[in-house]
């Protein structure tokens, strides 16, 4: 059996929005800090705009966007060693399948891994299941692996699967008490939580009347778009819209950027559920989770519970500083120590196998006939996964060429613009 050619991993990320595409490319340093990481976009409504890939500024050796099915044409083990999937659980698990079609009756085929962005809050084992068939499923946390092997234990779907790390993008310095400089306050917002016009507009003029309580501090509102773009989620009402009526005073900022650069001057991180949250507290940042709208699932906050983050805007308009509890950091992937290496350890293993077994998703068209078409459908793929009638690779065409080249080079030069400024810190934080 043929053997993986020695050097650097070469590993493919697919993500479908630009914090997918943060995760799972850093997952992918966080495997080989030396990789070379080749991009493949998923061409849809959240698809990374040039200006959202440079905020990000992570390099990668290439970088294309195509559909699904151009996608399973495209990548084998002659393109790749490993393909790390950071996208939704319904396309994931439509990938899965039309992997696991494109490469039947392969000896070598790449390996593949799947996970979460951030916090797993809400439909647990709808996510989960459809993220089964991956090589490897990470979880952020201890609490996140005990929950996964629970859900898959309660199929009866195998649990090898499950590698239990962190959150890829932690790190940055600890906190210090900087006195040089005025007290900062974030408020980092979200795409979904609240949701609400009336919800959103609470929490902004509370933000608007902290900075006019606290003139002597600096309160940011920190933005995750422009009007215009996606993210993960579509924003029916942008929180920068919502600002300009509400006289912000002029110690109240809206700030764009990187999240690292943002905690890099801030004393209190305020949120309602954002994985910023994580970050802050991996550095040691106090951190505020919002009570005022209430503790509740659709939020997302209850994920907080036991934390000793829990605050109103009333307490902190008052001087409170909460204070998290170690033994809730340390049990939710926030204070780990060395938590990658066992996904290295993981994925040098099975690498080393002189064959990967098929991939065998637990939903097929056996346990989940009325199910399963309808997901392998929305990513024109047909019930045994291959590309549906019309909806194959084909070629472009000049007008379709021209579109498509204009977008990958202008998302090349965001990546180029960077490579210098951000790649070192990259390639340090893969070898922690």
């Amino acid at each position: 059996m043929p053997k993986r050619k020695p050097g650097p991993l070469r590993v493919t990320v697919i993500a479908d929005s630009d914090t997918r595409w943060k995760w799972g490319a850093l997952t992918a340093r966080r495997i080989d800090p030396d990789a070379r990481l080749d991009a493949r976009l998923l061409r849809g409504r959240a698809t990374p705009t040039p200006r959202q890939l440079a905020e990000l500024g992570i390099p990668a050796d290439s970088m294309e966007e195509a559909t699904a099915a151009e996608m399973l044409a495209d990548i084998d083990e002659e393109s790749c060693d490993v393909v790390v999937i950071s996208c939704v659980g319904g396309t994931v698990q439509a990938l899965l399948h039309g992997f696991a079609r494109a490469w039947e009756g392969r000896p070598q085929r790449p390996l593949v891994v799947t996970g979460y962005v951030g916090v797993v809050y809400e439909k647990l084992a709808d996510g989960l299941l459809l993220r089964a068939g991956a090589d490897v499923v990470l979880a952020n946390s201890a609490d996140d692996a005990r929950r996964f092997r629970d859900v898959y234990e309660g199929v009866g779907y195998r649990t090898t699967s499950i590698v239990e790390t962190a959150l890829p993008f932690l790190g940055g310095e600890p906190y210090r008490p900087d006195a040089q400089r005025p007290f900062t306050v974030t408020f980092a917002v979200q795409p979904s939580a609240p949701e609400g016009r009336a919800d959103r507009t609470y929490l902004l003029r509370r933000t608007v009347d902290h900075a006019r309580r606290h003139t002597e501090r600096e309160v940011l509102v920190k933005l995750r778009s422009k009007p215009g773009e996606h993210t993960t989620h579509i924003e029916e009402h942008p929180y920068q819209k919502l600002v300009a009526a509400l006289d912000p005073p002029d110690n109240l900022q809206l700030v764009y950027g990187n999240m690292a650069e943002v905690l890099d001057r801030t004393d209190l991180l305020v949120t309602v559920s954002s994985t910023a949250a994580l970050e802050s507290l991996h550095r040691g940042i106090p951190t505020a989770v919002l009570t005022d709208l209430g503790i509740r699932e659709s939020l997302g906050n209850h994920h907080f519970l036991g934390s000793g983050c829990f605050a109103s805007w009333d307490e902190l308009d008052d001087g409170h500083v909460p204070h998290a509890h170690p033994d809730w950091t340390a049990a939710h992937g926030v204070a780990a120590l060395a938590p990658f290496a066992a996904l290295r350890a993981r994925v040098q293993a099975l690498l080393a196998e002189p064959e990967l077994p098929r991939i065998a998703p637990y939903y097929t068209l056996r346990t989940a006939p009325g199910y399963l078409p309808g997901v392998l459908a929305r990513h024109g793929l047909d019930p045994k996964g291959d590309a549906a009638a019309g909806l194959g690779p084909r070629d472009p065409g000049p007008v379709r060429r021209a579109v498509r080249d204009l977008v990958r080079n202008s998302a090349r030069t965001a990546y180029r613009q960077g490579v210098q400024r951000v790649a070192p810190h990259i390639r340090r934080w893969g070898q922690l």
